[in-house]
């Protein structure tokens, strides 16, 4: 299965994620497909959606403390639902899907999450530091929701400068 991510401003990215219900051959092929993309891109978290399936499935690979991702690393989330959530905490985030653009989030410091594996097997899962602010950002996927929305007025304004500079560039060369 070949997989390419979707960019901003593609309105595929707006779509709100459908639930799940057949834990079958073709939600695994599409999350075996997932891995190396998000591995190829540097990414450490994607969500269906960000390759066009509107689906509330996505995977996290946080690196380990020599930077390597190792593949027994891989968490595969599907149908997440947040139970909890506490603390607060600020991370320069940047997303597959609007490439090159990095600024500081506020999100949930600890997160406590419930979801399915690709088996459809019930899990709970504790996560703080960069793996919560990853399950967030990937969750706001599955809502049509990106890291850009969360910007202030003024910065949002900047931003959507930015990029289309960078896409008018992109687009010469």
């Amino acid at each position: 299965m070949k997989l390419t991510i979707v960019e901003y401003p593609d309105k595929r990215l707006r779509l709100k994620s459908k639930e799940v219900e057949v834990f079958d051959e073709q939600l695994h092929i599409l999350l075996d497909a997932m891995n190396p993309l998000m591995m190829q891109t540097n990414g450490i978290g994607l969500a269906a959606v960000q390759v066009a399936y509107p689906i509330r499935a996505l995977i996290l690979n946080i690196p380990d403390e020599e930077g390597e991702q190792p593949s027994e690393n891989l968490l595969e989330i599907i149908n997440p639902i947040m139970s909890n959530q506490s603390g607060e905490t600020m991370y320069q985030e940047g997303c597959l899907s609007v490439p090159k653009f990095y600024e500081d989030i506020k999100r949930f410091e600890f997160v406590t999450l419930n979801f399915q594996d690709r088996d459809g097997n019930t899990k709970t899962l504790e996560a703080d530091g960069l793996l919560s602010i990853a399950i967030q950002h990937e969750m706001d996927h599955l809502e049509g929701v990106l890291f850009i929305d969360k910007l202030s007025y003024a910065r949002r304004k900047k931003f959507e400068k930015e990029y289309k500079r960078m896409l008018k560039e992109k687009k010469e060369s």
